[in-house]
């Protein structure tokens, strides 16, 4: 339970959905309700299918790179705290490469769940760094059931988030989304920074034996 938490606290916290709320809400406004919960359902599926993939198969990636897990956990911390940063600042949309031309693209075409939804607004370097370093550290058949269970359970957070947006919207208002992606902001921070720290010391005594 206590992997299940730190995955699923970790994620969420990095993908932020609440954040997408905006977005959401105003790449769908000329959609009926219908519409609605199906890009909201294949966002979450999307989102789903791209973070499974980048948990199983990310590791050999690096491999075929020559990239260290530790390069990818400080660069990953790097953009964790920078997007943790982005939300404590209320630069966060700007950030996700969402500016006023993707959004008008995005708002004629007749699905938005992959893209900019699921990806880069959603499941982005952040995340999927995130995954593939705690595969590193969790790829026991136990531990990658309960993440598997941790990453299916993000889908199914994000899916009644962007359900519920115009709702959120509505009840929250703009003062109201701000104040909790900040929050969330400075937890994404924190987040980054201890993953930098970890790498760090893993090297350092590493080296000194």
């Amino acid at each position: 339970m206590e992997l299940f938490i730190s995955l699923f606290a970790a994620l969420f916290s990095v993908l932020n959905p609440i954040g997408t709320v905006p977005i959401f809400v105003g790449l769908t406004m000329d959609d009926d309700e219908k519409e609605r919960s199906r890009i909201s359902l294949w966002t979450a599926i999307n989102v789903f299918i791209i973070l499974v993939i980048s948990f199983f198969f990310g590791e050999y990636v690096l491999s075929f790179f020559g990239i260290s897990i530790e390069a990818l956990r400080i660069a990953g911390g790097i953009i964790i705290a920078t997007s943790g940063f982005s939300l404590l600042t209320g630069n966060f949309n700007k950030k996700r490469g969402v500016n006023k031309k993707v959004a008008n693209d995005a708002q004629r075409r007749n699905d938005i769940a992959l893209t900019p939804l699921a990806i880069p607004m959603l499941a982005g370097p952040g995340s999927i760094s995130l995954l593939i370093a705690f595969y590193h550290e969790h790829h026991e058949m136990f531990e990658i059931i309960i993440s598997v269970l941790a990453i299916f359970a993000v889908a199914v957070a994000i899916f009644i988030t962007l359900r519920s947006a115009h709702y959120l919207a509505k009840i929250l208002g703009a003062s109201g989304i701000v104040a909790i992606s900040r929050i969330v902001g400075f937890i994404v921070i924190a987040i980054g920074v201890q993953y930098i720290i970890s790498s760090i010391i893993t090297i350092v005594q590493t080296n000194l034996m």
